[in-house]
């Protein structure tokens, strides 16, 4: 099992897993399910985008995590 914090990776455009600033996964893909830390408790989730008239933003299913999500505790 792999648990880091998410980050954005600039050559693929999309969320990855650091584990102490290395990348474990370099770009998770959109229904990819992960478990999501939300008020100390495991939450499983999975990695979408959702389309807006000002743009694209990446969400976390079933968590308050929206648009940013740098630094956001996930495990897979």
């Amino acid at each position: 099992m792999i648990e880091g914090r998410l980050g954005y990776n600039n050559s693929n455009d999309r969320y990855g897993i650091l584990v102490s600033d290395l990348w474990e996964d370099d770009g998770l893909h959109c229904g990819e399910g992960i478990d999501v830390l939300v008020d100390d408790k495991w939450v499983h989730s999975r990695m979408e985008m959702s389309w807006t008239e000002d743009g694209s933003h990446w969400y976390l299913v079933g968590t308050p995590y929206y648009g940013d999500l740098e630094y956001v505790r996930v495990r897979m």
